[in-house]
Order: structure tokens, then C-alpha cells, then sequence
């Protein structure tokens, strides 16, 4: 192998269609990219405001547990 030989170069006998379908292919691999980690981050988002939510519900059955044992003490009283 001479010198010129270890080099990659671009040949002439490529024609400009395979450039530019390879240049929009990857233009468009980028755009899908793109909106694929928007989609995420919109997921991501999503499931910190159910985790939010969660959270809540259980502060609320915790307090209904207490009103309705503070209900249950209550009605005692009243039946005596």
C-alpha cells in the first residue's frame, strides 16, 4: 500500500444523491431525537407531579383515619 492508499477519500464516482440522502437521513435522525427527548422530558414531568399526588393522597387517608377514629370516639361518648 502506497501513501494514498491508507486514506479514506471521497471518490467521484459517488453521486451527489448519496450525500444528500445520507445528510437528510441524519437531519431527520436528529429532529426524531429531538422530539424524543422532549416526549421524555414531558414524562418525566408527568410522573414528579403523580409522585406530588401520591404523596397527598396518602397525607389525606392518613387524616381520614383520624377524624374517623375521633368520630368513632365521639359517638361512643354520646351513646353512654
Amino acid at each position: 500500500m502506497n501513501g494514498d492508499e491508507k486514506h479514506w477519500h471521497l471518490d467521484r464516482r459517488v453521486p451527489i444523491a448519496v450525500i444528500v440522502t445520507l445528510l437528510l437521513q441524519s437531519a431527520a435522525a436528529l429532529v426524531w431525537a429531538g422530539s424524543a427527548a422532549e416526549r421524555l422530558t414531558t414524562l418525566e414531568t408527568r410522573a414528579a407531579r403523580i409522585d406530588e399526588m401520591v404523596e397527598r393522597t396518602a397525607r389525606l387517608e392518613e387524616r381520614a383515619k383520624g377524624v374517623t377514629a375521633s368520630l368513632a370516639r365521639i359517638e361512643a361518648r354520646l351513646e353512654r
